[in-house]
């Protein structure tokens, strides 16, 4: 059994004497682990930190043992994140939700492309925020828990969306709020591509996605808890606004 593909690698750690068992997000094997003979070695172990782009050939005898890779790195992303504390926080986040959240090799090509354009933007301390956002909504939504923004789920109005209601993800309007208004999440104009998009509403979109992460994802995960580096991400986001 063997292929080859490239790939964002989400983690490493130590196997034997000299080997790492890393784990790479990949457009056509999805989420796969695999041991690297020399890991830990001055030559690959500087190339093999969170983020990295890849070029991995997977090998083994049978599709169910864990096989090896052979890589060669195509780009490293480190050098961006290292510069800035936002970057690196966002990082970090980023392939801790992918761990997290992907079923092991079931291909998620959309939720790639996403994932690789929005870690090609670190760096860029002013857009990655809300290109952060909106990665996660795509997350959600190649889950299965998607929210729907499209038009009010109470009067249908597309116009005066202002709530996010906690169990269905559907939005609703100010007018269908009612007494409920209370109970529902915020709809910042950032989730619905609208304004300027500061710090404190993009925090305030997350805090929402995180919900969803929290109440809906994670359940179906065993209860799994969701990765403390998104957590950090958010304490350093709220720290610059």
């Amino acid at each position: 059994m063997d292929w080859r593909d490239t790939g964002i690698l989400l983690s490493t750690r130590k196997h034997g004497e000299t080997s790492a068992i890393i784990e790479v997000f990949t457009p056509d094997h999805g989420r796969h682990a695999g041991v690297v003979r020399g890991g830990t070695s001055r030559k690959l172990a500087p190339s093999l930190q969170p983020g990295a782009q890849l070029d991995v050939s997977w090998r083994a005898r049978l599709e169910d043992h864990i096989g090896a890779f052979t890589v060669e790195p195509q780009r490293s992303r480190a050098a961006h994140a290292m510069g800035d504390r936002l970057s690196l926080a966002g990082l970090n986040a980023v392939v801790g939700l992918l761990a997290f959240a992907l079923p092991e090799r079931e291909p998620h090509p959309d939720l790639y492309t996403r994932t690789e354009a929005l870690l090609d933007l670190l760096g860029q301390s002013d857009i990655w925020p809300l290109g952060y956002l909106r990665w996660e909504l795509a997350l959600l939504e190649d889950m299965g828990f998607g929210l729907d923004l499209s038009c009010c789920a109470v009067t249908g109005a597309t116009e005066g969306l202002e709530f996010v209601s906690p169990r269905s993800g559907r939005a609703v309007s100010a007018a269908g709020a009612g007494a409920w208004k209370e109970r529902l999440l915020p709809l910042p104009p950032c989730m619905l591509g609208q304004g300027d998009a500061p710090d404190n509403e993009i925090l305030q979109a997350l805090r929402t996605t995180g919900h969803f992460l929290e109440h809906h994802l994670a359940p179906q995960l065993r209860g799994r808890p969701i990765p403390a580096a998104r957590g950090q991400f958010l304490d350093r986001l709220a720290r610059r606004a």
